[in-house]
């Protein structure tokens, strides 16, 4: 019977891995990683359950609306692609799907390019007392909310505002008209008002990516007698490319999906010569009650935007590598 008890034991003993052993190191390493991972679930839960609600929720029922044509109330009537070949075919969606992509032009493209001019020469006089100045200035629309920004542009624009006033007195007074109500300028208004918002974002991002540029690398310039034009192009301009590529990315969001601005401003107006989808969404979905248009239109600005920015994202990371 002892020696019968002393196998078991002597069994369980063989059975059982040795302290210190490769085998209880990695069920140690495992059970570790295991707690970690609960432990990292545990604190993301919270926010993943608000996404999962508040975003990935509304984003099926946009695109389930997207197939039925409902008015929000009365029973819905499956379309198929209907509403989507609807945006191709009625003018005022298309239309203001190509607005948006002008809308680029003054949404990233000069907000880029200003804030590179004026980032590069804040960075001569970083330390000075204009240059503090000068960053909070051009910052300041950016913390404005953009319904005050639009009002605030629209009584600038008006017919007998502050711009027109400025052109009269510099002798200009032939020019100067209802910049917000004229076919040729509203969406160029329109466009500058977006352009001042974003100016101060890329400004401050650029700003903060020369800061990293190592000082060491303009020295050597000098030496070579490279000018400040030479530097910029060889050493500035290259080394922010992850800045440009986030302002890029976030002004073209921006301008994609514009809504406060325009739709404080001009509505839309005149005609339909500033109207952008987000507009042209609400409009169906509030006061024509065509909820599953304003879906597939809603669902095709997505893919619009998706489309636009991933590819920016992969030349960043394809030029990073």
């Amino acid at each position: 019977m002892n020696q019968r008890l002393t196998g078991r034991a002597s069994a369980r003993r063989e059975d059982t891995p040795a302290l210190g052993s490769p085998e209880s190191r990695r069920r140690a390493i495992k059970a570790r990683r295991l707690r970690r991972g609960g432990l990292a679930l545990l604190l993301v839960a919270p926010a993943a359950l608000a996404y999962i609600v508040f975003v990935l929720r509304p984003m099926a029922q946009s695109i389930q609306f997207s197939f039925y044509e409902w008015n929000g109330v009365t029973e819905s009537t499956w379309v198929g692609l209907d509403n989507y070949a609807a945006i191709l075919r009625e003018p005022e969606m298309s239309g203001s799907i190509l607005n948006a992509f002008q809308l680029i032009i003054y949404f990233s493209f000069i907000p880029v390019l200003l804030g590179l001019f004026t980032a590069n020469t804040i960075r001569g006089f970083a330390t000075s007392r204009l240059a503090i100045v000068s960053r909070t200035v051009l910052f300041l629309p950016q913390i404005i909310p953009l319904v005050a920004a639009g009002i605030m542009w629209s009584w600038l624009y008006a017919s007998n505002g502050m711009v027109n006033q400025v052109l009269e007195a510099i002798g200009l007074g032939g020019v100067a008209r209802a910049w917000l109500g004229d076919f040729d300028t509203a969406l160029p208004a329109v466009g500058l008002i977006g352009a001042w918002v974003a100016l101060g974002l890329c400004m401050l991002l650029l700003l903060a990516g020369m800061t990293k540029i190592d000082p060491a690398l303009y020295e050597a310039a000098r030496i070579d007698g490279a000018g400040p034009w030479r530097e910029f192009f060889a050493i500035t301009l290259p080394s922010l490319r992850q800045e440009i590529a986030v302002c890029v990315t976030v002004t073209v969001i921006a301008a994609l999906a514009s809504f406060d601005i325009i739709y404080i401003s001009t509505q839309g107006g005149p005609g339909n010569r500033t109207l952008v989808p987000g507009l042209e969404i609400y409009r169906l979905a509030f006061f024509n009650r065509e909820i599953g248009q304003a879906s597939a239109l809603a669902v095709a600005l997505m893919a619009l935007v998706l489309l636009v920015v991933l590819p920016l994202q992969r030349l960043n990371r394809e030029g990073d590598s």
